[in-house]
């Protein structure tokens, strides 16, 4: 059975509904919007922004995962990520804040922050991770990736794609487990783009569905990534309609958070796909 909620200390998330999580980068790197928002006045008002257009989770990153993006120090880290949290909190309190980190330092201090949700896309694989996201007490979201974040584009290879990422959560979740994290603290993101061809990104979307099985949340973020502008030949900035498309098939197939650039766009497109789905709703 499904899960149909996401418990924080800050409240519960219902998945039940269609939950939009707006992407915040405070790096001066990230392929999409990298320096637009590494100032911290900048980074609280499209963080503010984005809870405005509808957004129910803002995760906030302080180092690139792009391939070849440069390594960033505990510290660097920190001074990015932990001051936006916390200027965050001093003009809303309620919504959730997930960090897109996978340093354990980096986990604890902005929990202790204000954050809410720890977002890793290493699942918790690097030394300290898993006992750090354990002692915070707080969600996990486990990605999928094969390799590492600056090589793992150079010719990715599965003997059975989803298979592979099957058995790749199956040992993640023992290991949270074991570490203390209960199951229905966990997300699962199947991890678009990150040590996946062309290919493997289309056909993991279309048998998203499979990931089902955990009985965990899923996470897709597809925004405006290389598999949408590889497909259709666009550069970054020209990459909203494939990534509407790309996020309301993954509805279709079972996801229920969206990571996201484009707040305001994706939520209308939610709304009319599920005014499509629910006519009923919108009866007298």
């Amino acid at each position: 059975m499904m899960k149909t909620s996401l418990d924080c200390d800050r409240g519960s998330l219902d998945l039940t509904q269609v939950q939009v999580m707006g992407i915040l980068n405070t790096t001066p790197d990230s392929f999409s919007d990298g320096g637009q928002f590494n100032h911290l006045q900048n980074a609280v008002e499209q963080a503010l922004a984005m809870v405005e257009q509808g957004a129910s989770i803002i995760d906030i990153g302080g180092e690139s995962t792009r391939p070849g993006a440069a390594e960033v120090s505990v510290k660097d880290e920190l001074e990015r990520v932990v001051p936006v949290i916390s200027a965050i909190r001093q003009y809303d309190t309620s919504t959730l804040i997930s960090v897109d980190t996978s340093k354990p330092e980096v986990m604890t201090a902005a929990i202790e922050a204000g954050g809410d949700i720890i977002n890793d896309v290493y699942a918790l694989r690097r030394e300290g991770a898993l006992r750090a996201a354990a002692a915070t007490g707080a969600p996990v979201c486990l990605m999928h990736m094969q390799g590492q974040p600056r090589t793992m584009q150079s010719a990715p290879h599965y003997t059975d794609l989803i298979g592979d990422i099957s058995d790749f959560f199956e040992k993640r979740i023992i290991a949270c487990l074991e570490a203390g994290i209960p199951k229905e603290k966990l997300v699962l993101d199947p991890g678009f783009g990150f040590g996946k061809t062309l290919a493997h990104n289309y056909q993991l979307m279309a048998e998203l569905q499979k990931l089902s099985k955990f009985g965990l949340p899923l996470l897709v973020g597809a925004s405006r990534k290389s598999m949408i502008g590889n497909l259709l030949d666009r550069p970054v900035s020209q990459r909203l309609a494939g990534s509407l498309a790309a996020a309301l098939f993954a509805l279709e197939r079972g996801a229920s958070i969206l990571r996201v650039h484009d707040v305001q766009a994706t939520v209308d497109a939610v709304k009319v796909w599920q005014a499509c789905r629910h006519p009923e709703s919108l009866q007298d």
